[in-house]
């Protein structure tokens, strides 16, 4: 059994490659590899085939995670059907991906901060012109989301595996 997880965000340059980085290495930490398809992907299609954003690999490397390797795609609706987690890193994201999804599994993309412990945010804000300050909270909430994902999921995938 494969648990497949997509992080979309705006652009796919800086949340979800960033998102996508976190659970990977969460993921290769705890030997569960084999257990898991982990993707990102953007709502735009301006940026398909970029690199992350300047700074948000620089942000996941001073972290230890390593984004360089990732480059933007465009989510579309078989997404949808094709993953078991499609999580938006903000609600306009959930709206897009509902409206992407074929109608029987609209309610099928949750907000990726409903795995995170209650922090009293539902959004990871997008960090792309702002401070560095932003950039390392996104990646704050999003290693919070990240941990409780994997709290969550890895007892599913250590009995497949």
């Amino acid at each position: 059994m494969t648990i497949k997880v997509l992080f979309v965000c705006t652009a796919n340059l800086c949340r979800s490659p960033m998102a996508e980085g976190v659970f990977r290495a969460l993921v290769d930490r705890a030997g569960l590899s084999e257990g898991f398809e982990i993707a990102s992907a953007g709502t735009s299609e301006k940026f398909v085939g970029q690199s992350p954003a300047p700074a948000a690999l620089e942000i996941a490397a001073s972290r230890g995670y390593d984004i360089s390797g990732i480059r933007a795609r465009q989510v579309v609706g078989d997404d949808i059907a094709y993953f078991d987690y499609p999580l938006a890193m903000d609600s306009s994201h959930l709206v897009e991906m509902r409206w992407l999804a074929p109608r029987a599994l609209a309610g099928k993309p949750k907000l990726f901060l409903s795995f995170a412990p209650p922090m009293g945010v539902t959004d990871v804000l997008d960090p792309i012109g702002g401070p560095r300050a932003g950039f390392e909270r996104a990646l704050s909430l999003i290693e919070a989301g990240c941990k409780g994902l994997l709290e969550r999921l890895a007892s599913q995938v250590k009995k497949a595996i």
